[in-house]
């Protein structure tokens, strides 16, 4: 029966702690040692609705777990005719996930550890178990395995989302070096892309602060702009405001135009996201969409205040 064709009904999740109404459970045996003894087990105590279905047999055990759901499997483990050891081993290279509790007559101290090796979830031995105890095991190893589909669900979900968040970032990077070429009329070469990074960064620092500037200003200036954009991912603008108009005073006098400082902003959280790796990069690009905000406003206001202070000193005639 194909994959599509499997009855996949599950009971509804039972609260954690909580033994469930209802289980449906596979009890894999051979047809020396049946499972009517354990019907009779389950019939016996009302704790819970148990619906027991037996297969003979490792290849009829394996053929009912690819057409049916269970809840959880029970494995008789007799040596002679049925290794619940290789079954075990075998169900799990085969990607099975149902609770695998293993059912023998040897003492838990002889095999409990062996049945754990092969992904067995527990292992109990009939002579000396209770009806309740196995209920309550298969209960346990039922919420556990719940945990894992969840956990791994979120995992995926958060791999989705991270790989999902990197690709907008990119967009929105790719969006910012398209708004700086139409800004400065460039065919599309990156005019500070050299080939080491010290020289990149140097470059950047002549191209926003002005060549006139001497190189070693050229770095601090690439490192004052990375150092406070780190700054404001962690604390947002609220503390930060003195620092960004004191940049934006800084690039006024080099003459750095608007074009100019997006070029550095973009190359600096480039640089930044890059060191991000897997992690989330939507927050970083917020905050760092509000600081270059920021800034351009800083430097437009200095700007208009020059231009101001210009014009009002060219209209003073000398007497």
């Amino acid at each position: 029966m194909s994959t599509s064709q499997k009855e996949t009904t599950r009971l509804p999740a039972t609260p954690w702690g909580f033994l469930p109404p209802r289980m449906r459970v596979l009890y894999i045996t051979t047809p020396r040692r049946t499972g009517a003894w354990l019907a009779e087990a389950f019939a016996s105590d009302s704790a819970c609705a148990v619906s027991l279905e037996e297969a003979f047999g490792a290849a009829e055990g394996v053929a009912r777990l690819r057409e049916v759901v269970f809840d959880a499997v029970l494995v008789s483990h007799d040596p002679d005719e049925l290794d619940a050891l290789a079954l075990l081993d075998g169900l799990r290279a085969g990607g099975a996930e149902e609770p695998l509790i293993v059912l023998g007559q040897a003492s838990e101290q002889e095999i409990a550890a062996l049945c754990y090796e092969v992904g067995a979830d527990a292992y109990l031995c009939v002579n000396t178990a209770t009806t309740r105890t196995l209920l309550w095991i298969v209960a346990r190893a039922t919420e556990r395995h719940n945990l894992l589909r969840e956990n791994r669900r979120l995992s995926q979900a958060a791999r989705h989302r991270t790989h999902q968040e990197s690709r907008e970032t990119e967009h929105l990077l790719s969006q910012q070096r398209e708004l700086i070429r139409d800004a400065t009329g460039s065919s599309g070469d990156d005019p500070v892309a050299v080939d080491t990074a010290g020289d990149q960064h140097a470059a950047i620092g002549r191209l926003a602060a002005g060549a006139a500037q001497p190189a070693p200003l050229d770095g601090a200036l690439v490192n004052h702009y990375r150092e406070l954009l780190r700054a404001h991912v962690i604390m947002g603008s609220g503390n930060l405001s003195g620092e960004m108009a004191a940049l934006a005073e800084l690039l006024a006098a080099g003459g750095v135009t608007a074009p100019q400082t997006m070029q550095l902003h973009v190359q600096v959280l480039e640089e930044l996201v890059r060191g991000l790796g897997s992690r989330s990069a939507r927050h970083v690009m917020t905050r760092a969409d509000l600081l270059v905000l920021e800034v351009l406003v800083h430097l437009a206001e200095r700007y208009r205040l020059d231009c101001a202070a210009t014009r009002a000193g060219a209209m003073v005639k000398p007497q």
